[in-house]
């Protein structure tokens, strides 16, 4: 499965021109496209993570299309290894995301050895610069960080975010609805007292927090009225 010929062939047998072009409208930046579902992946890729070379398709550099580096990102995160070789291959990947996506389908639950080394890991990309090195981060944190022992300083994180582009600035608003769900008195009060937000994300988080199932209507009342008008 991980020789690159036949994984190649493998994946252009599956390959959905439908699919394919409904994924590029929505995915901007992914260049090439086979058209293959996430869940197809994610069995793929746990295949191959289970494979004694499962080393050799993480590096390799000839990923001409967006499923394969979809596949490569997954089977880092579903490798058994230690996690300071996992942290090494994430750092060798990160550069690599290029979308949404990628970024997002990347980011994993956790395992609890994994935890801290990860937390320490991801500091430096909040503050990396660039638009997916601060997604990575964002999306990480949210699918494992947002809890009471991270929650503080995820804000002051949130705090010193400055950033013009798009997905890096979606990520802070999701990741912010996300805190007010698990934790709305702290995550209102900051909100409405300490965020020195732009506009377009605080309102970007506030519209989040109104989209969310979890939130109760008289709550979302509240969050919309913290909405700032930029006219």
């Amino acid at each position: 499965m991980t020789d690159p010929e036949n994984l190649r062939e493998t994946l252009l047998g599956m390959a959905d021109p439908t699919y394919r072009d409904f994924n590029a409208r929505i995915i901007p930046g992914a260049g090439e496209m086979l058209g293959i579902r996430i869940p197809q992946l994610r069995q793929i890729a746990r295949r191959i993570a289970r494979d004694d070379n499962w080393r050799e398709f993480a590096v390799r550099d000839d990923c001409r299309f967006f499923e394969e580096r979809m596949l490569q990102g997954m089977v880092i995160a579903y490798a058994r290894c230690p996690i300071d070789e996992k942290l090494t291959l994430v750092a060798r990947f990160v550069p690599r995301i290029d979308n949404w996506a990628l970024c997002d389908c990347f980011c994993w639950k956790l395992r609890a050895a994994e935890r801290e080394p990860m937390w320490r890991f991801i500091q430096s990309y909040f503050r990396s610069g660039t638009e997916y090195g601060i997604r990575f981060a964002v999306v990480m944190a949210t699918a494992n960080f947002i809890d009471e022992v991270h929650l503080e300083a995820l804000l002051r994180h949130f705090e010193a975010f400055r950033h013009e582009a798009y997905y890096a600035r979606m990520g802070v608003a999701w990741a912010l609805s996300v805190c007010y769900v698990k934790f709305p008195e702290r995550t209102l009060r900051w909100l409405r007292e300490e965020c020195p937000l732009d506009d377009w994300t605080f309102n970007k988080t506030i519209q989040k927090i109104g989209e969310s199932f979890r939130v109760p209507p008289e709550e979302k009342a509240a969050a919309r009225a913290l909405k700032r008008n930029t006219k």
